[in-house]
């Protein structure tokens, strides 16, 4: 407990510390959000601990300024959700805070950063630099901040971006009472590591980008602590616990994207070796756009993906062999209404996870969110089967400033 202490204060003080240096710059643009959030549980939860119903608080700012007829700049953005009966979703954090000199062929980073590598829908294979933020949501799009230098060669041929990062973000995941969870508590403070620097390691990346035509292009490569730890269960006081173990691994990803009309194909894979075994996986459809369906301003846009990963049922994740169909409304509208609705369906057992993500703007300043996560047909066998409880309806009211 004195070790959970010690790392929740010192986020407490990166946070101050982070804001204090912000709040001192001059000539700088604030802007960001407060949201209230509500989720509901229409299935009693299988462990007594857990609730029905769960409210929380979140709060993001962003502070911005540029100098030197723009080619310097500081970008500062806090995060802070307050959750009302898990533990672990209360948090703060530093998603970005990081200094950047630009010139016409080269760019510098220096700080903390998010950066998103990828092209499909259903899930971000390439995307490894940033920790994922699993007590925000399931679909694993939210991104802790990631302490790094980076160095940017932009030329003709493309952009080459080179990154140093000093450590690795322990991922967070929903506490005991907390639902979408593991099925055994989860031991945060005795993580342990391949690497003797343990979260220490400094870890390195690079990627080629470009576009060529109707091509988008990218080829990474990136060696060091895994941000995806292994759970393994340990025995402790009689009962069963998990303990993340974090593998150094070596991962090497493609991206491609070709825009041809009102068709997208997109394609995600990568190769990576040092978690247990070597495997391939990859993310691999199309979508394809109606605009201005039944003579309206609506465009409706259809997507297929199809998931892969070579260790079958060995794999860490439940896409191993499965089919992802979605449909996306953007209705052009004053309020930038908006709708994903999709499916994805296991090609061996059958079991489905109906997804729904809806926005719309209130007024000026205000934004109404929906989500919905639906899991239907799971037997027992599957990864996924101790979530069958877990169906869930979320609804957040953001207002920004």
């Amino acid at each position: 407990m004195v070790d959970a202490h010690r790392k929740r204060s010192r986020g407490g003080w990166w946070l101050v510390l982070a804001f204090v240096i912000g709040a001192t710059a001059q000539a700088a643009e604030w802007s960001g959000y407060i949201a209230g959030e509500t989720r509901l549980f229409p299935s009693p939860p299988r462990d007594d601990t857990q609730h029905e119903e769960n409210l929380s608080l979140s709060f993001q700012a962003e502070f911005y300024h540029e100098w030197e007829e723009r080619r310097e700049s500081v970008l500062f953005v806090p995060f802070l959700r307050l959750d009302q009966h898990d533990a672990e979703r209360t948090h703060a954090d530093v998603r970005e805070l990081y200094w950047q000199k630009s010139a016409e062929e080269w760019e510098l980073r220096l700080g903390i950063r998010k950066v998103y590598w990828g092209v499909t829908e259903s899930q971000h294979l390439v995307d490894i630099i940033n920790q994922t933020d699993m007590v925000e949501n399931l679909d694993a799009e939210d991104k802790l901040g990631q302490l790094m230098l980076n160095y940017a060669w932009v030329q003709d041929w493309g952009t080459l971006d080179f990154f140093l990062l000093p450590g690795c973000r322990e991922r967070p995941m929903p506490g005991r009472e907390g639902r979408l969870r593991a099925p055994y508590p989860i031991e945060f403070d005795d993580a342990e590591y391949e690497s003797g620097a343990a979260e220490w390691h400094t870890d390195w990346a690079i990627r080629w980008s470009r576009f060529i035509g109707q091509w988008d292009l990218g080829l990474s490569h990136f060696s060091g602590t895994s941000r995806e730890p292994r759970l393994l269960p340990r025995i402790r006081d009689g009962h069963i616990r998990l303990i993340p173990y974090y593998d150094q691994i070596n991962q090497t990803g493609l991206d491609v994207q070709w825009t041809h009309g009102s068709w997208l194909w997109k394609l995600e894979t990568i190769h990576r070796s040092g978690q247990k075994r070597t495997y391939t996986a990859l993310t691999a459809g199309l979508e394809y756009t109606l605009y201005g369906i039944f003579e309206s301003n609506i465009d409706m846009g259809l997507i297929f993906e199809y998931l892969y990963d070579s260790r079958g049922d060995e794999a860490s994740t439940p896409f191993e062999n499965d089919l992802f169909f979605g449909t996306r409304f953007s209705f052009n509208d004053v309020q930038t209404t908006n709708i994903l609705a999709g499916a994805i369906v296991d090609g061996d057992s059958g079991a489905v996870i109906f997804g729904l993500e809806a926005q719309r703007r209130l007024g000026q300043a205000w934004k109404l969110s929906v989500e919905s996560r639906i899991f239907a047909g799971i037997p027992p066998s599957d990864v996924g089967n101790y979530f069958r409880k877990d169906d869930l309806i979320q609804i957040e009211l953001a207002w920004y400033f």
